[in-house]
């Protein structure tokens, strides 16, 4: 058997050259310790105060370890390839959560890469003391075309750079904290762990300092250049986030130690006045600028060459295309720099620049939720090798990047979900079918079979009867018209299968019956019906179709009724015969309980109803007052909830043979009015089947009751159903199996009867364990009385005394048998109810 992988593309994957020190420790490490460590820190320091600062650093590194740990979950339990956050999240939430969040990322990376640009710009003018408006922007375009270099020859040479970064990021904080220990002075941390008076909130503090850990996943952008992803994605990114932790912490201690709170506050270099060599500290700040910047531009073309090789959006297929072994996305790189160099130009960051961190804050919460909704699917596939997790860990990660969203800045996390929600929107109604298997269907199945179970553990009721349909479609010529007609009779709350049954036997059949299945799998997509299709092969048509109708279904889901067209399974023998052919198949399914739906149209396909001229705007329900009369009206009901059915009227026409019948029209309104379906009721005087066909021969359809008798179905004249249908354009018999009460009230149905005998079981024993400690009293009491009859004989008591004994003794004992009988008439009692119960379904427990 040749079974296909999903790829990202159609040629096999490249390997990756990068391990977990190049490729995931070195850009997350580097993105982290950035320009908020430099320029920031001191200023969240001072305003905040220290205690305010550390519980910053751990709401934000909490979001941080969280968010790790699930992806180390996620990453372990999949074999990762390019694209990072987004194949993750893609391959576990779908395609229009993965499509909506990898277009967002690559938008906000390709945007970063200008931040971090005009940072170093910013850092490069105040060095020279540069008086031009527009110097810091040259000098980030410039940036740009560097930075653009390495990313265009590959992720081996960005990784040398950023080695070299790294040398100058390490020199910068030894000099830092060598510089922090030389000058410590404790009465500064007692100044400094008061926050500032007058200083801001304490989210608008943390909305500062956050940025500063989230570039934590740079290492995961670069998944598809690792050599081993799912091991070094977990050490990787919890490495980085473990030494910046620490690193953080330490650097909030020095600076609270080392310096005044004006200083702090008023100086975003005050860094500067810590360090051994103040000049290592500009270095420092301009290698975490650009390799920031770096990290981005590594990221964002392998976020968007994943995304286009999985061609969601057909415009960007294109950037899937890769150059050398590595699969270097260079169209990609080329794409990312001008949306840079376009961000650089237009000079407004502030406007932009929330909402894109919140789609950093989107993909982590993304990232969270994809892997709880992966582990509480119940997949025994849900095996990652990371085992220190739980889903809970998830859960709290996703719902804390929401709160933080919205706690920094609500405007721009409303925005930043809108734009989220749209292409998610746009991608549910556009994009074809998954290219790959995701966690949704595992989700599926655990939540049917815990509503199966739940719904099994509820009684049966009118009020939540639906169509449970088996659809026979083995005519096909007419299969399009019953499939469509099923679909709408099931309406939005029934489930139906469509059903192919084929006689014969041999090993031909199973491929036979794979190519049976196959075209009605075609039907049913053709009709855009909701169905499952279903063949099977017998080598006896009566037995197979025994057999379907006992089997088919789970739990509290079976079929209720069969649908078939008229004539339908044995097209191969006359009318009579084949009626009768039918009415013994008819028969297996009322035995079965199956209410029984024929279907009468001459045409292959409806047409719209809606179409249809004003005088056959309307359905028509032949009126009996039986069950099957009650289940026509209700399939005609279901029949005018959907959209094509909508205009057409219900006509509810009832019958009288003589005058004096008693039956009115008022009736008739108040069972609809009693049934809540709105309909026109109307009396017919009637004589034959000619005055059925004289008044609906122009209706849109014609639903009347049938019988079966000695397996032939007889209209409500009884007559052959063929002459009926004969007349009749577009018509519909129904025969219920059981009465469903249609203004059935709450406290009806199965539950009511259910806890009446409850009730009278719980009563009954109640009394019978009265009854038999009353017997059990008696008993005794009989007992003693027959002790002191028999002491007075032997003591030679007077007559009287013996006389007046005996009768008390004999009294007791015709009381305590009394009782015996009450005890033994109770407990009977307390065996039937409990046999009812039990019938009812529900288990009561021997003693």
């Amino acid at each position: 058997m040749n079974i296909s992988k999903n790829n990202n593309s159609d040629k096999q994957q490249p390997k990756g050259t990068l391990g977990t020190f190049g490729g995931v420790f070195t850009p997350s490490i580097l993105t982290i310790l950035g320009i908020i460590l430099f320029l920031r820190l001191g200023y969240v320091v001072g305003q905040g105060g220290l205690w305010q600062t550390l519980i910053i650093l751990a709401l934000a590194n909490g979001i941080s370890v969280l968010t790790t740990i699930s992806l180390s979950a996620i990453a372990t339990n999949l074999t990762v390839k390019g694209g990072g956050d987004y194949y993750l999240i893609s391959r576990t939430l779908g395609l229009e959560f993965g499509g909506a969040i990898g277009l967002v990322l690559f938008f906000a990376q390709s945007v970063s890469i200008a931040f971090y640009c005009i940072g170093f710009g910013e850092v490069i003018s105040g060095i020279f003391q540069a008086q031009a408006v527009y110097f810091p922007q040259i000098i980030a375009a410039v940036a740009v075309g560097f930075l653009f270099i390495f990313a265009w020859l590959g992720a081996d040479w960005a990784t040398r750079l950023q080695y070299v970064v790294m040398a100058v990021m390490i020199a910068a904080l030894i000099s830092f904290f060598v510089g922090g220990l030389i000058k410590w002075d404790s009465a500064l941390i007692v100044e400094n762990w008061k926050a500032n008076s007058g200083a801001p909130g304490f989210w608008v503090l943390f909305a500062i300092f956050f940025p500063a850990v989230t570039g934590f996943t740079q290492g995961v952008s670069m998944s598809g250049d690792l050599k081993d992803p799912g091991r070094s994605l977990p050490i990787g990114t919890f490495l980085a986030v473990g030494l910046s932790l620490l690193i953080y912490f330490f650097a909030c201690i020095l600076m609270a130690g080392s310096l005044p709170k004006e200083t702090l506050v008023g100086d975003y270099n005050s860094m500067q006045y810590v360090a051994v060599v103040d000049f290592l500290i500009v270095a420092g700040v301009i290698a975490a600028t650009l390799s920031s910047a770096m990290a981005s531009f590594l990221g964002a073309p392998r976020i968007l060459q994943s995304l286009s090789g999985d061609r969601i959006f057909p415009v960007l297929n294109p950037f899937s295309k890769g150059v050398g072994p590595s699969d270097n996305p260079r169209r990609g790189v080329l794409f990312s720099g001008l949306i840079a160099l376009c961000t650089i130009a237009i000079g407004n960051l502030n406007l932009i620049a929330p909402i894109v961190s919140m789609f950093f804050l989107v993909s982590y919460g993304l990232l969270n939720y994809a892997t709880f909704f992966e582990a509480r699917s119940g997949s025994p596939s849900f095996r990652p090798r990371f085992k220190f997790y739980d889903y809970r860990v998830s859960l709290v990660g996703g719902v804390a990047c929401l709160v933080v969203m919205l706690a920094i800045n609500v405007t721009a996390g409303v925005v930043a979900i809108a734009l989220l929600a749209a292409i998610y929107q746009y991608l549910k109604r556009t994009a074809g079918p998954s290219r790959w298997s995701d966690s949704r269907r595992s989700y599926h199945l655990k939540m049917i079979r815990q509503h199966l179970f739940a719904a099994a553990e509820e009684n049966e009721h009118p009020r939540s009867w639906r169509p449970q349909l088996m659809v026979f479609t083995s005519d096909a010529k007419r299969r399009r018209a019953i499939i469509q007609f099923g679909s709408w009779l099931q309406g939005s709350s029934g489930i139906s299968a469509a059903v192919q049954v084929i006689e014969g036997k041999g090993a031909a059949m199973v491929k036979y019956r794979e190519m049976a299945a196959a075209e009605l799998r075609k039907n049913i997509k053709a009709e855009k019906a909701e169905m499952f299709p279903l063949v099977i092969s017998t080598p006896d048509l009566e037995i197979g179709i025994h057999a379907l109708i006992q089997s088919y279904g789970i739990g509290p889901v079976h079929p209720n009724t069969i649908l078939a067209n008229w004539i339908e399974p044995m097209p191969r023998i006359e009318s009579d015969e084949n009626a009768r052919e039918l009415g013994r198949y008819m028969r297996i399914a009322f035995r079965q309980e199956c209410n029984i739906v024929l279907l009468n149209i001459k045409a292959q396909e409806w047409g719209d109803p809606a179409e249809q001229t004003a005088d056959r705007k309307q359905i028509d329900v032949w009126w009996a007052g039986d069950a099957s009369s009650r289940l026509s009206l209700l399939f005609a009901y279901i029949l005018t909830q959907h959209p094509k059915w909508q205009d057409i009227r219900i006509r509810v026409l009832d019958t009288v043979y003589d005058k004096d019948s008693g039956k009115t029209v008022a009736d008739l309104e108040q069972a609809l009015s009693d049934f809540r379906i709105d309909a026109v009721p109307e009396i017919v005087p009637i004589r034959d089947i000619n005055t059925v066909v004289a008044y609906s021969a122009d209706a849109a359809l014609v639903f009347f009751p049938f019988r079966l008798k000695n397996y032939t179905p007889l209209d409500f004249f009884g007559n052959s159903l063929d002459q009926l249908f004969s007349m009749l354009n577009k018509s519909v018999a129904v025969l219920a199996t059981t009465d469903i009460d249609l203004d059935a009230e709450p406290d009806e149905g199965g539950a009511a009867d259910l806890a009446a005998a409850k009730d009278a079981y719980a009563a009954a024993l109640k009394k019978a364990e009265k009854a038999e400690q009353e017997a059990e009293e008696l008993s005794q009491q009989a007992e003693e009385k027959l002790k002191k009859l028999q002491a007075a004989a032997l003591s030679n008591a007077d007559e009287d005394t013996v006389r007046r004994l005996n009768a008390d003794a004999l009294a007791a004992k015709d009381a305590a048998v009394k009782a015996a009988r009450k005890a033994a008439k109770w407990s009977a009692k307390v065996i039937n109810y409990k046999n009812d119960l039990e019938k009812l379904g529900e288990v009561i427990p021997d003693d």
